[in-house]
């Protein structure tokens, strides 16, 4: 009865000592797309990719003026026009939209392909980010914050990850000049 009796004590020791060593672990939780496309790389990346497409913005707004002028008059002018006319216009405004929709889609396919590119250059500086973070906050456990339906604001690290990915690049960059 007596080693029961210790047993028991010895067990409610080791399960007291693991519940303190549970409430001191220290947990953050991590939106890593955030981070990346909230640093400085990334908006680099925007800015060139502004630069790069600016040409087919403007064609894009263009188009869209175009149609929108051709809405304004066929609506203006619909009760007086005779049946070519309005096949030609109804003509004009398909050539519009389709010339406007390839422009939406080289561009969309461009940008994904970018989004991509810098994704995949981008991870081993996110990875040692994400580890001087880890590091430097002594935290025992990070989460995707996909994984987590609920938690506290003070538990997100994404800035301090974007944070560190810009002192990585300034840095870096420091190096490069």
């Amino acid at each position: 009865m007596k080693i029961v009796k210790s047993l028991i004590v010895c067990l409610s020791l080791v399960l007291v000592s693991q519940s303190v060593f549970a409430q001191d672990t220290k947990i953050g939780v991590l939106n890593a797309l955030q981070a990346l496309f909230n640093s400085d790389p990334a908006r680099v990346v925007q800015q060139e990719l502004e630069q790069e497409f600016s040409v087919d913005e403007e064609r894009a707004n263009e188009l869209t003026e175009q149609l929108t002028a051709l809405q304004e008059e066929y609506q203006q002018n619909e009760a007086v026009m005779s049946e070519e006319e309005i096949r030609r216009m109804n003509a004009s405004a398909q050539d519009l939209q389709v010339q406007l929709q390839l422009i939406q889609e080289r561009v969309q396919t461009a940008l994904q392909e970018k989004n991509q590119e810098f994704l995949q250059s981008m991870q081993e500086e996110l990875a040692a980010a994400v580890t001087d973070v880890v590091a430097e906050g002594g935290f025992d456990l990070i989460l995707n914050v996909d994984s987590a339906p609920y938690f506290a604001p003070v538990l997100d690290i994404t800035a301090r990850v974007t944070a560190k990915l810009n002192e990585q690049s300034g840095s870096s960059s420091d190096e490069q000049q």
